[in-house]
């Protein structure tokens, strides 16, 4: 679809992003407010939702929050339909929810390996197919995923399981991008390093977090706004031509 044939909207796009309580996906979400979006911001906790706050720079009238069980496809759906009824229209889709365990690998069960799985990649199945089927059927649509470095280098401060799943993101982001282009939607993923968010600050002891910096070449975090920032652009109506792709930003730690 050439950009003189793109969809055109009568007012702000409406993005979904999951996880959004806190850490990245706050910080997504409130990226994609900056960019003039309008965003319903869901997780699986009504009282974190309800603790957000929005800065004095964005419009708190384009944030809605929604609860959201994202290993229930059952809930998606329900969002989805809640999502249309109360803002007209849904274009854009960030799949961020994660969780994160750091556990050796001879000592995962096969209940956390389960676990980590349903909520990080089970999660991102079920949102592109919920969401891809509308947004094809309305012939246009914007999903991003939230992979990691750990896909790529098979992790370092995380488990495999958490490895595992953020590779089988990027796999699904592939698949899911090659049903859809036809049909005017993209699918796009982003890899990041280590970011400056309270997760890194729990997962990993003072003296390592402290070392952290100085492992990686650039010389600093990740800043989780500037993952919000990729992630506005590949939600950009001018994004088209971008489908299937993974984007780095890790500070040099993997290079390709």
């Amino acid at each position: 679809m050439s950009s003189d044939q793109m969809p055109m909207t009568a007012g702000p796009d409406t993005a979904v992003v999951t996880g959004a309580a806190g850490g990245l996906g706050y910080r997504i979400g409130l990226s994609l407010m900056r960019a003039g979006h309008r965003v319903v911001f869901t997780d699986i906790s009504a009282d974190a939702l309800d603790a957000l706050t929005w800065p004095d720079d964005v419009d708190s009238d384009m944030a809605l929050t929604m609860t959201l069980d994202v290993t229930k496809k059952g809930d998606f759906e329900r969002v989805l339909t809640d999502v249309l009824a109360q803002a007209g229209s849904v274009e854009i889709l960030v799949n961020c929810a994660a969780l994160t365990r750091t556990t050796p690998v001879f000592d995962i069960s096969p209940e956390e390996f389960s676990q980590v799985m349903d909520i990080n990649l089970r999660s991102v199945f079920v949102g592109c197919q919920v969401f891809g089927a509308h947004f094809r059927s309305a012939g246009y649509g914007r999903i991003v995923n939230m992979a990691s470095l750990a896909a790529q280098n098979g992790g370092t401060a995380t488990g495999a399981h958490y490895a595992a799943s953020k590779g089988g993101i990027i796999t699904l982001t592939k698949v899911f991008a090659r049903e859809l282009a036809g049909d005017g939607v993209t699918c796009n993923a982003i890899a990041p390093g280590p970011l400056d968010v309270p997760l890194l600050r729990d997962i990993l002891p003072g003296d390592k977090l402290a070392a952290m910096p100085g492992m990686i070449p650039t010389g600093s975090l990740g800043s989780p706004d500037f993952i919000g920032q990729i992630v506005s652009l590949m939600a950009s109506r001018e994004a088209g031509a971008m489908t299937g792709a993974t984007v780095d930003a890790n500070g040099g730690l993997y290079v390709r």
